[in-house]
């Protein structure tokens, strides 16, 4: 049994080097393809829990506790010589990737919803992505934004194309709801949040830094629980104050919800009230109205309350606005 689980687990690193990797972080991939190659690092690795197996949060999990970031035979041999630590700590931890940058492919819904608003992100990590009024934006081909009382220490960049609204938001209560919530405070928590970036990608660090700092100063609502389960979907949403408007997002949170309860959770959106924001897939569900067709909305998808309005890169590089332009399968 245990050959087999490190069959899958070289499989699943293969795939990663080829597809994943490449362009992103030489490194990954160089560890990726030498875990694929490995039975003996594969090994290791089959003893974390199949959902706790995924590379970047391996990789990470071996950063944080000081895996130096050098070829594959050298990082495997640390990773021998500490492998009850990883598989212990990657059992633990889940791949809670909070990048603020996700804020400025946001920011185009949010600017079609009347303030005040209280916002509420189902999977929210540390709560990076509850603070768009507080960042700084450049976009290219458009307008560029700061806070009333300044430039921000976190400035987004983003490549736009066409002519969304673009305002920020007049934020009022910010909560979030996480299976393992992070805190922007806790210096152990921080360090895992920026051991997630992945080598080579340069500013992200600096960036998520500078947001934690400001999630620290004034901390998110932030809740304990699946948010597949209308009950804690509601429960959360009731803490949101009258007289505000309850936004809920979901920002490239779904795909790693099982089928069955990314459902439940869709019923429950639909029936909550509430503007829903997403970022998503195009073929990842149905909820698309007007329905949109993956081989020509490449990326991902913003959407507000099922309707597509642009074309985003999941993590906030580029917005291209298509709102009212969906075209129809079939």
């Amino acid at each position: 049994m245990r050959s087999d689980a490190a069959s899958a687990v070289a499989e699943r690193y293969r795939r990663f080097a080829r597809d994943e990797a490449p362009g992103r972080s030489a490194l990954y991939a160089d560890w990726a393809a030498g875990v694929a190659g490995d039975p003996a690092t594969a090994g290791i690795l089959a003893h974390i829990p199949e959902t706790h197996r995924q590379p970047p949060l391996v990789f990470a999990v071996t950063r944080l506790l000081g895996a130096p970031e050098v070829p594959f035979a050298a990082w495997s041999a640390w990773l021998a010589a500490h492998a009850d630590d990883v598989v212990a700590e990657a059992s633990a931890r889940r791949l809670q990737t909070n990048e603020p940058q996700r804020c400025a492919a946001l920011l185009p819904a949010l600017s079609t919803v009347e303030g005040p608003i209280a916002l509420l992100e189902l999977g929210a990590s540390a709560g990076l992505c509850l603070y768009p009024d507080r960042y700084s934006y450049r976009f290219r081909g458009g307008p560029s934004l700061d806070p009333p009382d300044g430039p921000s220490a976190v400035l987004l960049a983003c490549d736009l194309t066409g002519d969304p609204p673009l305002r920020l938001p007049e934020v009022v209560w910010r909560g979030g709801v996480d299976l393992s919530p992070l805190d922007a405070s806790d210096p152990s928590d921080r360090r895992f949040l920026t051991a997630l970036v992945w080598p080579g990608e340069e500013g992200r660090a600096a960036r998520i830094e500078a947001a934690l700092d400001i999630v620290a100063d004034e901390p998110p609502r932030l809740f304990t629980g699946d948010a597949s389960d209308p009950a804690v979907l509601a429960a959360a949403a009731a803490h949101a104050p009258a007289g505000a408007t309850l936004v809920v997002t979901t920002p490239g949170v779904l795909p790693h919800i099982p089928r069955a309860g990314r459902e439940r959770l869709l019923d429950a959106l639909r029936r909550l009230e509430a503007v829903w924001i997403s970022i998503d897939p195009p073929g990842l569900h149905d909820a698309w109205r007007p329905a949109v067709d993956p081989d020509t909305w490449g990326g991902f998808v913003l959407g507000r309350d099922g309707e597509p309005l642009a074309t985003v890169d999941p993590l906030g590089a580029s917005v291209e606005w298509r709102a009212g332009a969906a075209p129809r399968r079939g």
